[in-house]
């Protein structure tokens, strides 16, 4: 009897794990209507912010689901984007202290902000970040997908 015990402990732990598993793939979000401009920005950025919170690179991922096809046709596949953001050009923006978003102008389809990071090493970075509405039919159409972030700009040491 003690075995069966045994069994179905080791049962209960085996299965919810995989169903951490699984509920930690579900709670990335993928783009939807509802979502505006800034909300997309924001998205990516918290995801960014909190990396590994969900599962390792779990924010890359989620950054990588709003991103504009025409956009991951430059980035590459997921596991070139991963390397990319862990480069020497976007790895500030990964578990960074704070940041924020200030819209710089939009059109209907369109919009660009003013994304500033304080990263780990207290030093600002200054991002241009560009949404755009997509346009073609499909299981994106009408929502807000990030074609564009530019190279950063170091604003100097916060200390």
């Amino acid at each position: 009897m003690k075995t069966l015990g045994k069994q179905l402990v080791i049962f209960k732990i085996i299965f919810l794990f995989f169903l951490t598993i699984t509920n930690s793939k579900a709670e990335l979000l993928l783009p939807n209507v509802n979502f505006k401009p800034f909300d997309v920005v924001q998205i990516q950025l918290l995801a960014l912010k909190n990396n590994d919170e969900i599962y390792a690179n779990s924010g890359i991922e989620q950054t990588w689901n709003f991103a504009h096809p025409n956009n991951k046709k430059i980035t590459g596949p997921l596991d070139r984007f991963t390397s990319m953001i862990k480069g020497e050009g976007y790895k500030m923006l990964l578990n960074h202290i704070e940041h924020s978003i200030t819209l710089v102008q939009s059109g209907d389809n369109w919009a660009q902000f003013e994304v500033t990071v304080l990263d780990q090493n207290k030093t600002y970075h200054k991002f241009d970040w560009q949404v755009e509405k997509y346009e073609k039919s499909g299981p994106l159409k009408d929502c807000w997908l990030t074609t564009g972030v530019s190279s950063p700009v170091s604003l100097g040491s916060s200390v």
